[in-house]
């Protein structure tokens, strides 16, 4: 009888499984993040190697969007897709930050719109790029190439948790050691201080950043002026003339300035015209109403206040 090691009882094959099928795997997707364990990324040179297929996967998206109003569309998909994940406790919000933590920086698949995969699939890389980044301790070119990167895609699909802590990275802890350019400089002290505004609601902060990185962007200045006087009108008006990505955080601060807006009219007049209403508010009535909960009256061109109550 054969022994278990002979011809007959050997389990071991003589040559591979055809019936099996090579994994291919993604390129983003095939790198782990370090804080999980995987130090592949703590290497200069594979940074690099990662952030050219980030780089191309990116130019993908953009290519198959085609037209700016699709590109855009697009954007604004994820950006939904990611604002929903807050209502709900199951999804997971894309986690923050340049330091390492546990969470993995992903989407729940289920609310990931199918043209917009490729753009979560950046971000998703970026984060891993971002902690080999500050594990390695690497304070380069390349380093603030990477975080502008990551900050500028960020603030587009309006993203705080990727863009604010990766600001906050970049000029406490590489711009000391390495300084970035004044333009880059000043694009983003420009980001945090609208951030600081618009999205956190501080105005006080906001200030006290411009003046700490002596930022002198007129833009900016005017800005915060509107913020400060609550002059929505201004303040609209600017939003046309900044930059999409400063347009982007501005829009943080839309929402609460057009109601305080509302509550201007609502003690000032007795009524006035639509026209003028939705030009001052730059909404129209339906919106007015079922968005910004305006509950006064719509008679023909114009809107109904208040009454005066017949004595």
């Amino acid at each position: 009888m054969r022994g278990r090691g002979g011809a007959r009882g050997s389990r071991t094959p003589s040559a591979p499984w055809s019936r099996l099928k090579p994994v291919d795997l993604d390129p983003l997707e095939s790198m782990g993040l370090p804080s999980k364990g995987d130090s592949r990324l703590l290497d200069f040179k594979t940074q690099e190697r990662y952030y050219t297929k980030i780089v191309e996967r990116y130019m993908t998206f953009c290519s198959d969007a085609g037209e700016r109003d699709e590109l855009l569309r697009r954007f604004a998909s994820l950006e939904l897709s990611s604002i929903s994940k807050h209502d709900n406790p199951i999804a997971k919000v894309i986690p923050s930050s340049s330091s390492l933590v546990s969470n993995r920086l992903s989407i729940a698949p289920a609310t990931i719109p199918s043209n917009t995969k490729g753009l979560s699939d950046v971000l998703s890389a970026m984060r891993k790029l971002r902690e080999g980044i500050v594990a390695s301790k690497r304070v380069d070119d390349f380093a603030i190439q990477v975080y502008l990167f990551c900050i500028r895609l960020s603030v587009l699909v309006r993203h705080p948790e990727s863009y604010h802590p990766a600001i906050l990275h970049l000029l406490r802890r590489i711009q000391p050691l390495h300084s970035m350019t004044s333009v880059e400089m000043s694009e983003v002290v420009g980001y945090l201080v609208l951030d600081t505004a618009c999205r956190r609601n501080n105005l006080a902060e906001a200030f006290a950043v411009r003046h700490k990185y002596r930022l002198r962007d007129a833009k900016v200045d005017m800005v915060l002026d509107a913020l400060a006087h609550d002059n929505y009108i201004e303040f609209n008006r600017l939003k046309r003339r900044v930059d999409g990505h400063k347009a982007k955080l501005l829009e943080y601060a839309d929402e609460g300035m057009r109601k305080h807006l509302l509550k201007c009219f609502g003690r000032a007049y007795l009524s006035v015209d639509l026209d003028f209403l939705e030009s001052c508010a730059d909404s129209k009535w339906g919106s007015l109403t079922a968005e910004d909960g305006v509950g006064w009256e719509l008679d023909g061109g114009k809107v109904v206040i208040r009454k005066v109550k017949a004595r």
